[in-house]
């Protein structure tokens, strides 16, 4: 009779064992959807439990509290974006919550126009709202720090994917942008933007304008040797994107006297010389277009009037009449206004 009695407390104690160890490191957790689990900057041990149970991602909230006792996390929530796999251990998530073991935010950056566009952009991808991007871009002790103005602000961004904390904060989010800008920025593109008696800001509005120009690389060295003469003759730009960039309208096919006349600094139409910061953010290809452009007389250019998207270049502006009349009796067929 007592060895049964020994038999039966044995068999309770290994059931009980092994039902504490499924609930500890058993796969009881269900990933979120997404994958990814938030918790906002402030957020309290409580706030973080009921998420977890308000999106099914943890099922008992007894032995959630009871291992967050045992290693101390419900004194110690860490806020960020945690990447919740289905079926791993309650004890794997509360240790990865209570560590802050973040899943990084891989942020691919391409071709932007706007700060408005940054800061959206960012704030898609990380806690702080667009405001508080947009407050950061305009403070102006930080612009001091980076050496920039607001309209020069944009040059921080070599299009590129880079990788962030969740909850990180503007500032060091743009301060990382700065150290990778300076990076980009070495000793040999900082000497051949000296070649060109350009800054590096000024060689990335060069590129941005050259961006917008075209997307053929065969070509974007032939625009900027045409921009780059222009400015050493101090002719005006006349860069129809800058207009569309001053009238924000990116959507115009075809840039007319009314648009030319839109009052910006912005207007490479009004104004002589460069606009006063970019007007997208060029991708390094096309920065390094601009540094190692062709020595060339060009002075104009226009697109070839067919749908190759490559461009005709002239150093004359008689046969550049004949090339850009040919282009409008292109655009005239094919009906774009």
């Amino acid at each position: 009779m007592r060895k049964k009695i020994t038999w039966g407390i044995l068999l309770i104690v290994l059931l009980t064992g092994g039902f504490l160890a499924w609930q500890f490191f058993g796969p009881t957790v269900s990933a979120p959807e997404g994958n990814y689990f938030y918790i906002p900057t402030g957020s309290t041990y409580a706030g973080v439990k009921e998420s977890l149970l308000d999106k099914k991602i943890i099922r008992s909230p007894f032995f959630f509290d009871l291992i967050s006792k045992q290693v101390s996390y419900n004194k110690s929530v860490k806020a960020g974006r945690y990447l919740v796999k289905d079926g791993m251990g309650l004890f794997r998530l509360i240790r990865m919550l209570r560590a802050g073991n973040q899943a990084p935010v891989n942020l691919v950056i391409t071709k932007l126009r706007t700060k408005e566009d940054l800061a959206q952009k960012l704030a898609a991808n990380f806690e702080p709202d667009s405001a508080a991007f947009a407050n950061a871009m305009n403070n102006p002790s930080l612009l001091k720090n980076w050496h920039l103005d607001s309209n020069t602000l944009m040059t921080l961004v070599i299009p590129n994917t880079y990788s962030f904390l969740w909850n990180s904060s503007p500032e060091k989010i743009f301060n990382k942008l700065e150290k990778e800008k300076e990076k980009f920025w070495n000793e040999e593109r900082r000497n051949k933007a000296k070649t060109l008696k350009l800054s590096p800001e000024q060689v990335y509005t060069v590129a941005s304008i050259v961006e917008e120009e075209t997307n053929k690389q065969e070509d974007k060295g032939k625009i900027a040797s045409v921009y780059l003469n222009r400015l050493e003759k101090g002719i005006r730009l006349q860069a129809d994107p800058t207009v569309k960039f001053a009238l924000k309208n990116f959507e115009i096919k075809r840039v007319r006297e009314k648009h030319i006349a839109v009052s910006s600094p912005f207007n490479t139409y009004q104004n002589s010389g460069l606009p006063p910061g970019p007007i997208c953010t060029p991708s390094s290809k096309t920065i390094d277009a601009v540094l190692n452009a062709p020595v060339t007389n060009y002075i104009f250019f226009v697109a070839k009037p067919d749908w190759s998207g490559l461009s005709n270049f002239s150093e004359s502006y008689e046969e550049h009449q004949i090339n850009a009349k040919n282009y409008q009796r292109f655009l005239d067929s094919v009906n774009i206004k």
